[in-house]
């Protein structure tokens, strides 16, 4: 092994990081005088997912190892597989992701690398993107790195489109996959067509189209949920490696979907409020990396820009005057390295970064615009993943500069410093404890940009502060082998955390109709007729358990897993707001998969998902379901390359509303149901 150079002595280094780890814990001991801190540095696995080591708390759904995945046509059908994770919306235009009952507002949620930010309506989810495109979905579930930047209250949701080189074979020089899928509950066909290759040793090149159309489908009790439309998915992708050191990749995606929905589409019982409409995302990325012969460089860099836009174009008496336009545009820059450096103290792993972006809003109501904002935000981060032997530190430091809009504080400009520090023992062979304590920021967004009237009716808060807290986890993870047989595994992890955050920011319409408060347009107290952002008067406290457990042997697996999360305010004792119009908690959920393949043509599989009831202190109740589905894949030997699959999901027919989505028992035109039973058939051929 050649010798490296270091530019510090290892003597300084180790003083740095122990200067930084005590810094950062008593921060966090003053912080929460009596709460146990607490972090996450393992992965949780269940079935058919995988994980990424060295990343912080990261579970992964990868879509090739999945059925549901593969099947999906909603984030639902597979991203729920992960314990503390939800998604809300039974349309892909209003669904919302959910970690711990915080949805995609305080989550940092991104597609390749590019920030999906801002707000477009309430009654509409923020993320716009057909699962066909995906390779991977990762959750960092809750904040535990200062890595994750800021707008992470919750945590992150990493997409990732599908590459060139996951589809070449050894030796191919160019291939195509074929695609074709078919629900039954609303006639769904999905088509789609991949071609790629590597014309040469440095040169790989993706194309992708996709077109989904479908009718509308019914709940368990054989109600219409109203929604016809048509979606079409572009992905264009290119990489070139330069040498052995640098490599370059850009790639542009669009997701386009329209038809008929309900003017509130978390509504979709109100059959007369259904109007044409459009939503749309255009992503463009340039990534680069520098990865020579050299363990102090390692250097990943992006700019992006993606735009998200809400077209309605009324041509009918039902709604008149709702004729507008909404978009939401991101553009950023991230550079991040990774050095290694090993010393007499033990392994360092520094992550350096900094990241700009900026999010703007604009809203045209027939045909002129009528309001735009936008906001800034400039991070620096360092954290040293400082490993002796069987111990493991983590500390980390972050520092904000969000310049924020106008017309929601003022364009008040906040300066933040934040820190991390996680701890991870191996108490024992393949067992390892674990603990963290993460500070959080997150300045004002957006407003939402359909209600965006440049100062008429908007009550702009220059007071308004930004959202606080930390989020601490304690828990352990281990795993055994060759318990029943030689080549056999069991994962187990437990884990408890705790989050606060304090001066919860909170979004209040305008006081135009009978029974509705806005705000008073001069102090911002409830009960006037302006709408506006403000913070709310309690602080809130997340607090959960999530429990997995994964068996698998060469042909057979079993996941079990439980989540708990629950939310109280410092106030009343009420969970965290949802947009949805019921709080964000949901009962304890319990979810069993199986998984066999008894040769190498015939895998089978099945989903359990059981979500107990809840009763909020308002005495409403989110009734309990149980939900079943069962899969399987057939790959013929006589034809390579060829993989069908069938699958029967919503087994039994069940009526039910996850609790993530708009529920109210007693109003079924007020509850988002989910679709009845569906059967879903696929066929793949790659070549």
């Amino acid at each position: 092994m050649r010798e490296v150079k270091l530019p510090i002595s290892s003597n300084q280094l180790t003083v740095l990081s122990m200067g930084v780890a005590a810094i950062l814990w008593t921060q966090a001991a003053s912080a929460a005088a009596d709460d146990m801190p607490s972090t996450t540095l393992q992965t949780i696995t269940v079935t058919a997912n995988s994980s990424v080591r060295d990343k912080v708390q990261e579970d992964g759904v990868y879509v090739e190892d999945y059925t549901p995945a593969a099947q999906a046509s909603h984030l639902s059908d597979f991203l729920d597989v992960i314990p503390g994770v939800e998604v809300g919306g039974t349309s892909s235009v209003n669904q919302r992701v959910r970690v711990r009952g915080l949805d995609d507002t305080n989550l940092k949620v991104t597609i390749d690398g590019a920030r999906q930010e801002g707000a477009m309506f309430y009654h509409m989810g923020d993320i716009t993107i057909d699962p066909d495109l995906l390779k991977q979905a990762e959750v960092a579930v809750g904040n535990n790195s200062v890595t994750l930047g800021n707008d992470a209250i919750g945590g992150a949701v990493a997409f990732e489109t599908v590459d060139a080189v996951d589809l070449l074979k050894p030796g191919q020089k160019v291939g195509a996959k074929l695609h074709a899928g078919y629900g039954s509950n609303n006639d769904e066909l999905l088509t789609s067509a991949t071609v790629y290759g590597a014309p040469t040793d440095n040169v790989d090149l993706l194309a992708y189209y996709g077109k989904r159309d479908a009718d509308s489908g019914e709940d368990g009790s054989g109600r219409e949920l109203f929604e016809d439309s048509e979606s079409e998915n572009i992905l264009l992708k290119a990489g070139v490696s330069i040498l052995d050191d640098h490599r370059v990749g850009a790639s542009f995606s669009r997701t386009e979907k329209k038809g008929i929905f309900p003017f509130r589409p978390d509504f979709p019982s109100l059959s007369d409020e259904r109007i044409p409409q459009k939503v749309s995302r255009d992503t463009y990325t340039v990534d680069y990396n520098f990865n020579p012969v050299n363990p102090l460089v390692d250097v990943d860099a992006n700019i992006y820009q993606t735009e998200t836009e809400i077209l309605r174009d009324n041509d009918t008496e039902v709604t008149p005057g709702y004729d507008w336009n909404a978009k939401i545009k991101t553009t950023g820059a991230k550079v991040e390295n990774t050095s290694v450096i090993e010393s007499a103290s033990g392994r360092h792993k520094l992550i350096a970064g900094a990241e700009h972006y900026q999010k703007e809003s604009e809203m045209a109501r027939d045909g002129a615009r009528t309001g735009n904002d936008e906001a800034k935000n400039t991070s620096v981060y360092l954290e040293d993943q400082w490993q002796m032997g069987k111990l493991t530190l983590t500390p980390g430091v972050r520092y904000d500069r969000y310049e924020s809009p106008e017309f929601v504080s003022d364009g008040k400009t906040y300066d933040n410093v934040v820190g991390a520090l996680a701890a991870s023992y191996e108490i024992a062979p393949r067992t390892q404890v674990f603990a963290s304590y993460t500070e959080l920021f997150n300045g004002p967004d957006l407003g939402q940009a359909i209600f965006n009237s440049n100062g008429d009716g908007i009550y702009v808060n220059d007071d308004l502060k930004p959202e606080e807290g930390y989020n601490s986890e304690v828990g352990v993870a281990t795993t055994l082998r060759g318990l029943t047989l030689a080549d056999d595994a069991l994962q187990l992890s437990a884990k408890y955390f705790k989050s606060n955050i304090e001066n919860y920011q909170l979004f209040m319409r305008t006081g135009n109709r009978p029974g509705r408060f806005g705000l008073d347009c001069e102090t911002g107290a409830i009960g006037g007729e302006c709408q506006g952002m403000y913070n709310s008067a309690e602080d809130y406290e997340i607090k959960g358990v999530e429990l997995a457990a994964n068996y698998s042997t060469r042909d057979f697996g079993m996941g079990l897993s439980y989540a708990r999360a629950r939310s109280e305010g410092s106030e009343t004792g009420d969970s965290i707001p949802s947009v949805s119009g019921s709080g964000a908690d949901s009962g304890d959920r319990y979810m069993l998969n199986l998984n066999y393949e008894p040769s190498d043509e015939v895998g089978l599989g099945w989903r359990s998902t059981y979500v107990a009831s809840l009763t909020d202190n308002n005495q409403d109740t989110k009734p309990s379901y149980d939900v079943h589905d069962v899969y399987v894949n057939y790959s013929p030997r006589q034809f390579d390359g060829l993989k069908a699959t069938v699958g029967v999901y919503n087994l039994f027919d069940e009526t039910y509303a996850s609790h993530a989505s708009r529920l109210n028992p007693a109003d079924a035109t007020a509850t988002d149901f989910e679709m009845g039973r569906n059967i879903k058939t696929s066929l793949t051929y790659q070549f």
